[in-house]
């Protein structure tokens, strides 16, 4: 019981790779990489955004985050 409190206390440590051909809302973002210091937050719009498009910015802790808006892609 011990054994699994202690191992639970403990940060996790995680890292997220898209590999080939991932799509999010239609848009391709294969080969990304993201960990603690770089994340990734994806917004998506049934219509067009008001500044379309991804960028870095700062997250104030030492880190960076991609913040992209992007218009959904419908399939039909």
């Amino acid at each position: 019981m011990f054994a699994l409190l202690l191992v639970s206390a403990m940060p996790a440590n995680a890292e997220v790779r898209f590999g080939n051909n991932v799509r999010i809302g239609g848009h391709d973002a294969s080969n990304q990489r993201f960990d603690r210091r770089n994340r990734g937050v994806y917004h998506l719009y049934r219509g067009k955004p008001r500044n379309p498009g991804c960028s870095w910015r700062s997250d104030g802790r030492g880190g960076r985050v991609k913040i992209c808006h992007l218009q959904r892609i419908e399939r039909r």
